[in-house]
């Protein structure tokens, strides 16, 4: 198999796999392997492929890493599409640490509370982590 088939596989192999991370690594490999593959293909040798490969790759993994820094996530892994949604308050795990059971869409989550609540309180979605919602009587800002 020529060399640059094998690097433009791995190129959308690692594109598609992007597809489901979201992380914008992958793509940058990816597009680093299609770098490759078009050096290949041009006739260019082993060394130079992984040389301008390698470059891309560094280059475009240093601009992502400065993307993320720019807009980190918070503190509490917050979803945008759920941010500022509302739930209601169904009923108390441990009131003292703040965990209750609110309605959401349908179904009946774990939430951590943050301030002071009531049973059938009306309260919004402050962010997400690990299958736990962060809420509070205050709308999101």
């Amino acid at each position: 198999m020529q060399d640059y088939l094998i690097w433009a596989i791995a190129g959308f192999v690692l594109i598609i796999v992007e597809l489901i991370t979201g992380t914008f690594y992958l793509l940058v490999l990816g597009i680093a392997a299609l770098v490759a593959a078009a050096v290949a293909f041009m006739g260019g040798n082993f060394w130079t492929q992984v040389i301008l490969g390698g470059s891309a790759a560094l280059l475009g993994t240093y601009f992502v890493h400065r993307w993320w820094a720019r807009h980190p996530k918070s503190a509490k892994g917050s979803n945008d599409l759920d941010r500022g949604q509302t739930v209601v308050l169904e009923s108390w795990v441990n009131e003292a640490s703040g965990l209750a059971r609110v309605k959401y869409r349908g179904s009946t989550w774990d939430a951590r509370i943050e301030g002071k609540a009531a049973v059938s309180d009306v309260l919004y979605i402050q962010g997400q982590e690990n299958g736990l919602l962060h809420v509070s009587t205050q709308r999101p800002g």
